[in-house]
């Protein structure tokens, strides 16, 4: 996560995901001056997108990567009135209950062991009547055309599998996260969907993305799957030359699952 290659990541997500995720996040009914945490919050892309977006909100990023952080806080030192970033655990956040209107947690739950322990936190420091907002990847929701010997679909059909059962992390968390948010008994859970391709997206933008978790994760693929490292860039490259492909298609299903927590009735 702290890889020269996540800076790189983080930015070409935002600007692929952003325009079609805003009128996800403006669909929410927010008080005139709502407090907002970002958990997860990297750099401070989205960060410094919702206090903009949000005019009066006080906005909360926290991330255990030092070096984000501080990137996050010299980048977004004119809105430092009303955003703030911490060094904070998500699996124990030092937040009081029920403090925010709008949780955000975005490109995480794929990445860490026990995703459900974060969301728990998340429904804590959340306010009854606020939201939950969070992107959870999944590793079958990519699709590439085979455009020469190698077929991206193998890649991802194994993979993540390996991966996964390796580091204990769910990489499948995207179609689980509608049982999860249930099971937590929240109110209003939908499942919307940001759709990477390249018709929407600015190819460039879209093989920036690629690129990144290619140069981010290909020592830890071959550490911890079948595909050697050789293999796994070859892989991410055929990939990439689909993408920038103009006769070519190729599309990436990026889901955004969202609740609210339940108010408490009070009985008499």
């Amino acid at each position: 996560m702290a890889d020269e290659s996540m800076v790189r990541n983080l930015s070409a997500q935002a600007s692929a995901i952003w325009p079609q995720e805003l009128p996800l996040f403006q669909r929410y009914e927010l008080p005139p001056a709502p407090r907002i945490l970002d958990a997860g919050c990297g750099t401070g892309e989205i960060s410094s997108r919702l206090a903009e977006t949000f005019n009066n909100a006080r906005v909360l990023g926290i991330d255990i990567v030092d070096a984000h952080l501080e990137r996050a806080r010299n980048r977004y030192g004119q809105l430092s009135s009303r955003l703030s970033f911490e060094h904070q655990d998500m699996f124990d956040l030092n937040l009081e209950n029920a403090t925010f209107d709008l949780s955000v947690c975005r490109h995480v739950l794929h990445s860490i062991p026990h995703a459900k322990r974060i969301v728990a936190e998340l429904v804590r420091v959340t306010q009854p009547g606020g939201y939950l907002h969070i992107i959870p990847e999944d590793y079958r929701m990519l699709e590439f055309q085979r455009r020469g010997e190698l077929d991206p679909q193998d890649f991802w059909h194994t993979a993540p599998v390996e991966f996964g059962l390796k580091t204990e992390t769910d990489l499948f968390v995207g179609r689980n996260a509608y049982t999860m948010l249930a099971e937590m008994n929240l109110a209003e859970i939908r499942m919307d969907y940001v759709v990477v391709d390249t018709l929407r997206t600015p190819r460039a933008t879209f093989a920036a993305i690629i690129e990144a978790w290619r140069d981010g994760y290909s020592d830890s693929i071959a550490e911890l799957t079948s595909f050697s490292r050789e293999s796994t860039v070859a892989y991410f490259d055929a990939m990439i030359e689909t993408i920038l492909d103009p006769q070519a298609y190729a599309v990436w299903f990026v889901p955004v699952a969202s609740a609210r927590v339940p108010v408490v009735s009070k009985t008499t």
